[in-house]
């Protein structure tokens, strides 16, 4: 079943907040709240991660009905790249070298940020590619 495009879409606009309070805090915490949202979101879908759970009790009834729809896949494999990447900040943040931390992080920031401003969602777009490689080699 297709999901309300808005839900992801607000999902990374929460996420580049935090991340952003990570890279200007450097708080391990946060960081590891952000990876545990993006290990939900990996592992049930972003309908089942907490900021998908905030938009639909909070944000989805203040809206219009959704008039754009997408497969759930593809966003719940960018939730497990973004887990990928939340991981390696984490442990950047925590044992190190801190360089790791900043820069997996912050390339989580940008990905996340590219989604909530204009809709572009990388981790989808490297779903689509790897969908249509593995398609091709069977």
């Amino acid at each position: 079943m297709d999901i309300d495009a808005r839900g992801p879409r607000f999902g990374a606009a929460v996420t580049t907040a935090v991340l952003a309070v990570v890279l200007v805090t450097g708080s391990a915490w946060l960081l590891a709240w952000q990876t545990l949202a993006f290990a939900l979101g990996a592992a049930g879908g972003v309908a089942k991660s907490p900021y998908g759970w905030l938009f639909r009790a909070v944000v989805r009834p203040r809206l219009g009905p959704p008039t754009d729809f997408e497969a759930p896949e593809p966003p719940r494999f960018a939730q497990a790249v973004g887990l990928l990447f939340a991981g390696l900040g984490l442990v950047g943040l925590t044992l190190g070298p801190e360089w790791l931390g900043l820069a997996a992080t912050g390339a989580a920031l940008a990905a996340a940020f590219l989604n909530a401003a204009f809709g572009y969602c990388l981790g989808c777009e490297l779903y689509l590619l790897v969908r249509r490689v593995t398609v091709r080699a069977e």
